[in-house]
């Protein structure tokens, strides 16, 4: 006699069925990612298009794009959070430039004058960065009848703090100071100066706004 177990093997009828509801998932999952992508879409590239027609304004639109736009969730078309991003890139870049530039002082035979030079210019690189912080933290509090006088202490900070790096830079040539250690301070305060430039421009146009 035949016993049929209640773990026999599923019938062809029962194969095509799990087939059919498979697919039909896959058409499902596969259709609202397409509507999510075509939602979200629109919004990322309006994000995009604010952040490279508002870096028109600054000396250096292709390094203000490359270095916000990474940055385009959070500032989406928000003139404030646009500038509040610039000045935090300024501040990274204005501490890895201390911290660097602090380094070199160690382990180089330097010469009196170089010595000097890179000393003065770790503090004023320390004070771009107390400026730039300063800016950020007025940054949280905008609001109220007071705004004109809030946003002109952020520009005399940020543009203290430029002040501070073209400093540095001149301390280091004025000491006739050449080779690696050079191109390198060179490097690091060119690429910060320039980001805090960009910063100055966008809190600048916000300020007028």
């Amino acid at each position: 006699m035949m016993v049929h177990s209640r773990f026999s093997k599923p019938s062809s009828s029962c194969h095509g069925l799990v087939a059919t509801i498979t697919l039909l998932y896959l058409i499902t999952i596969s259709v609202t990612n397409t509507c999510l992508a075509a939602r979200i879409e629109p919004h990322v590239k309006t994000n995009t298009r604010f952040i490279k027609s508002s870096c028109g304004v600054t000396m250096y639109p292709k390094l203000c794009f490359k270095t916000l736009s990474v940055y385009a969730s959070s500032i989406q078309t928000s003139p404030t959070e646009l500038a509040n991003a610039a000045l935090t890139v300024s501040l990274k870049g204005a501490q890895a430039t201390s911290t660097t530039v602090a380094n070199l002082s160690k382990g180089h035979d330097l010469k009196p004058s170089e010595a000097s030079a890179i000393t003065d210019c770790v503090e004023n690189m320390e004070d771009s960065v107390d400026e730039l912080k300063q800016s950020l933290v007025a940054m949280e509090d905008l609001e109220g009848p007071d705004f004109e006088t809030k946003m002109g202490n952020i520009l005399t900070w940020v543009s203290a703090a430029l002040t501070d790096e073209d400093t540095c830079m001149d301390g280091v040539e004025e000491a006739g100071m050449k080779g690696k250690i050079r191109r390198t301070i060179r490097g690091y305060i060119v690429n910060v100066a320039q980001l805090t430039s960009n910063a100055l421009a966008l809190v600048n146009k916000l300020s007028s706004t």
